[in-house]
């Protein structure tokens, strides 16, 4: 691109020589691959219930197991692969979160384990986490603040 080139030239020769999205494909595999991790869980808890434990034991026994295999595929390199095929459709389950908390922990472990691993764990997670606790508390206080009424 030479100096002389205008904004809206630029963004024409942008157009025409960056690759078309496959929009529709990628929602469809973001949705079909989600769904599935989402159906072997529910999967997961029906047969731990089977095994005897209640609804609510079932349903935390799924949670912790979703995070350790997040946490494992990730650590393995086998997440990443899933998620390049399968988009956003790797991020919505909870296994997503694992992943984006692993993921930074093992990028950064060559710096220690207290300004590397440690500090760098939540880069990705601890603003999903602040957020979705303060807007759940403003939740719980409004919902309180609508009961008074």
């Amino acid at each position: 691109m030479d100096v002389k080139t205008s904004k809206k030239d630029y963004e024409l020769m942008v157009k025409t020589k960056a690759p078309k999205t496959k929009t529709v494909r990628n929602c469809f595999i973001a949705f079909a691959v989600g769904g599935l991790i989402c159906a072997l869980a529910q999967a997961m808890t029906n047969f731990l219930m089977w095994r005897g434990l209640d609804e609510l034991s079932a349903s935390g026994a799924t949670s912790i197991i979703l995070i350790f295999l997040g946490a494992l595929t990730t650590g393995l390199g086998w997440y990443d692969k899933l998620a390049y095929y399968a988009g956003a459709g790797t991020m919505v389950p909870i296994s997503g979160f694992a992943n984006a908390v692993v993921s930074p922990a093992l990028e950064f472990k060559t710096e220690g384990y207290v300004a590397g691993t440690a500090a760098k764990m939540f880069a990705i997670a601890g603003p999903v986490l602040v957020y979705g606790v303060s807007v759940s508390v403003i939740i719980g206080l409004v919902a309180w603040f609508i009961g008074l009424i």
